[in-house]
């Protein structure tokens, strides 16, 4: 099999046969032929055109002789059998617990899933309930319940880490009911509408397998001895048995990192950003990003800026045509997501906007300084309206420019905003990095700072602010309890979340395997 890359494909053309587009536009002749990767390049004048690669087979071995073309071995993703009367039991049902999950039940194992939200149906309407009527279930919410936070969200899947795990991940989506777009587009995403089916199909194979499912099941304490995991137990009063026990939580797991510490569990500060969401009219994206309207998708955008002082100021999870929520798990706080459906057809584009924070601007060397931090600002944007209501600024009002706009943006964040001051919101350095990136950002998409532009506060959660310190085997300073994904430290996105968890059952399985101790 080959692989070709670098291949110009016109955006008019018809991808529905794969074999007939790579002999236009290369002359080679090949057959199983499959779209590997597709792009937008939209850097030369005129309309964009799609960067390609393709694998394929071919009977012509001198193919090779292509400087585009090199031979390629499919990625095997084999998971081993094993019989064992070990039970682990997984702690969150966000992407790194349930791929942890489906690798140990497909292993042979019968995984106990605890997840302190609720099932998709049932979380869908407490988080209409709050996106409506401003009632927060503090249990069910936009960050926690089946699927964790990402489930509202673009159900963006692209990442920055290097694994042929990744493969595996995507393949697992579309099995499960994700488009097969996600295989071969450079910026992958499912978006929240489809990804809540795609949780569910999962957690119904993972219990064919045999896992175990226990929902509105909040872990608050974990059973030890002498140093030793022995099981966990919940708020309702229940308790579960097992010497492995792994940790999924997400980045707003708060209480858990509390517990952990207060029972020794080695933690520590990691970096992080907070900042704001970002809002623009979804065209006038496209046509800074295209040049022009062009039938493509929605137009996305990834920056980053150093400032002149060395800080980092970066734009993350940006959403085109979707719209911005507040994402609050915690009663009398406030902090903002965004979310796009599959079709991404919503009007404006939105993106968290992020100034990074260092150990060095916290108070304390405490290990949770940093959810401290995250908090005080959150309840401060609560202060202002007393009611779920994020306050938000236009760019102009926000730099002070004065200047106008012809363009009209109206935000679009669930449950609601007013006009506030964010500078009363955030800290200082926060709010003057801002206002020196900004600008800079035009630099690189014209009439981003453009004064209509929104900007609503603040966005707190990108990131876990706190690391569960592990070894080579995942496993925590508590021997037997694992730790793995975004809440502990280790990944970026669901992807990366997804990666970390199968990764991490894998080592669970290889301890097992030799019998060894769990650590």
């Amino acid at each position: 099999m080959y692989l070709i890359q670098n291949v110009q494909i016109e955006i008019t053309e018809d991808f529905s046969d794969p074999a007939a587009l790579l002999y236009k536009a290369t002359g080679i002749s090949g057959f199983n032929v499959k779209l590997k990767k597709r792009s937008i390049d939209a850097r030369q004048k005129g309309a964009p055109k799609y960067i390609c690669s393709f694998v394929f087979e071919c009977d012509n071995k001198d193919i090779v002789k292509n400087q585009n073309v090199k031979e390629y071995t499919p990625f095997v993703y084999d998971i081993p059998s094993i019989k064992s009367d070990v039970q682990p039991i997984i702690v969150g049902f966000g992407p790194s617990g349930m791929f942890a999950s489906y690798y140990l039940a497909k292993a042979g194992l019968k995984p106990i899933i605890l997840e302190q939200g609720k099932q998709i149906d049932k979380r869908e309407k407490d988080v209409l309930n709050f996106c409506q009527n401003r009632v927060l279930n503090p249990l069910s919410n936009i960050q926690f319940g089946e699927g964790g936070a990402g489930t509202y969200s673009d159900g963006k899947l692209n990442t920055g880490i290097k694994d042929r795990r990744i493969e595996e991940v995507l393949s697992l989506f579309v099995r499960f009911g994700a488009k097969e777009d996600i295989l071969y587009d450079n910026t992958p995403h499912i978006g929240t509408d489809i990804l809540k089916t795609v949780v569910v199909n999962m957690r119904n194979r993972i219990k064919d397998l045999g896992g175990v499912f226990y929902f509105e099941h909040k872990v608050t304490g974990f059973l030890t001895e002498k140093n030793k995991i022995i099981g966990v137990k919940c708020q309702n009063g229940s308790e579960f048995l097992s010497n492995i026990v792994i940790l999924g939580i997400g980045n707003a797991a708060r209480d858990t990192f509390k517990t952990l510490y207060d029972i020794g569990v080695d933690l520590e500060q990691k970096p992080f950003s907070v900042g704001v969401r970002i809002e623009h009219l979804q065209s006038h994206i496209n046509r800074a990003r295209y040049g022009g309207e062009y039938g493509l998708p929605a137009a996305n955008y990834k920056m980053a800026v150093h400032l002149k002082g060395g800080r980092g100021v970066y734009t993350f999870c940006m959403c085109p045509g979707g719209y911005v929520v507040n994402s609050a798990c915690e009663s009398g706080t406030v902090c903002t997501n965004g979310m796009s459906e599959n079709k991404r057809d919503a009007k404006n584009a939105n993106a968290a906007l992020l100034v990074s924070v260092t150990p060095e601007d916290l108070p304390t060397s405490h290990p949770l300084a940093g959810i401290d931090f995250q908090r005080s600002i959150e309840q401060k944007a609560f202060g202002l309206f007393d009611d779920y209501t994020a306050p938000f600024m236009t760019v102009g009002e926000f730099l002070g420019s004065g200047s106008k706009s012809s363009q009209k943006v109206a935000t679009t964040i669930l449950p609601g905003a007013k006009k506030g001051d964010i500078s009363a919101v955030l800290p200082p350095f926060v709010i003057n990095s801002l206002k020196e990136a900004l600008p800079l950002f035009a630099q690189k998409i014209k009439g981003f700072d453009d004064p209509a532009a929104i900007i609503t506060a603040p966005e707190t959660r990108s990131s876990s602010p706190v690391k569960i310190v592990r070894n080579d085997n995942f496993c925590s300073s508590m021997e037997g309890l694992y730790v793995t994904g975004e809440g502990c430290g280790y990944a970026g996105g669901i992807t990366s979340s997804a990666v970390d968890g199968l990764k991490c059952a894998e080592r669970v399985i290889a301890l097992i395997k030799k019998d060894q101790k769990f650590c």
